[in-house]
């Protein structure tokens, strides 16, 4: 799994590139958190548009880093949601807790 970071002048886009699954999550959990801690963000906005497969380890990475920026007053946001992907939120229920966007721009104009 690829994890690409843009530091927007509101949130932190966190691109994610592969399968984020029990293999992958553990990986892609420590590079999020490090690069929170790098550049002390409080906003995510996770980008979904390259993730082909997620299973519930992926809910739980997007979950970890609800927790961890809503303790800062932060928000976590996702966009580009794929239809399989977007079941797996549904079945979870995140989207009781996080907003889905269509785009990037729509995303930061809420944050």
């Amino acid at each position: 799994m690829q994890v690409i970071f843009e530091d927007k002048e509101k949130a932190l886009v966190v691109k994610l590139i592969g399968e984020l699954d029990h293999h992958t999550a553990e990986e892609v959990r420590i590079k999020i958190d490090n690069k929170i801690d790098e550049i002390g963000a409080k906003n995510l906005i996770f980008d979904f548009n390259g993730v082909n497969f997620m299973d519930s380890s992926g809910i739980g990475v997007v979950i970890g880093r609800y927790r961890r920026v809503k303790e800062l007053d932060g928000k976590v946001s996702i966009i580009n949601l794929k239809p399989n992907i977007r079941k797996v939120f549904e079945l979870g229920g995140m989207f009781k807790i996080i907003k889905e966007y269509n785009g990037l721009q729509q995303a930061l104009l809420e944050m």
